[in-house]
């Protein structure tokens, strides 16, 4: 292994394999695939990332695109005091305090958006 000895050394361990390697067939792009509605999609990674956060039940597809479902508005009723035929009479117009019912009185009402 020296100078003095005549040998050289020499790195052969395996013949060809850089060759090898520059014959295989480049490798495929990763695909990513959202299901929506039953419905595969394919997506991008940073849509595959987004769409992560949320449920199948969450997402829609709109225009192509996948967004997510607008939020349920809940109808509301609120409750209102009126002056009606008969309804409550209020001690020192307290409304927690009724007194008892009588004509014209005021009473609480449910009214609807």
């Amino acid at each position: 292994m020296s100078a003095e000895s005549g040998t050289t050394t020499t790195r052969s361990y395996m013949p060809g394999l850089f060759e090898a390697l520059g014959k295989m067939p480049p490798r495929p792009t990763k695909k990513f695939f959202v299901t929506i509605d039953g419905v595969e999609h394919e997506v991008t990674l940073e849509k595959k990332l987004w769409t992560q956060q949320y449920s199948e039940e969450d997402l829609m597809i709109k225009d192509g695109e996948i967004v997510l479902k607008p939020k349920p508005k809940f109808k509301t009723r609120y409750s209102v005091l009126k002056q009606t035929k008969k309804g409550y009479e209020f001690e020192d117009n307290d409304i927690h305090w009724p007194k008892g019912t009588v004509e014209g009185g005021k009473t609480w009402l449910i009214e609807r958006e």
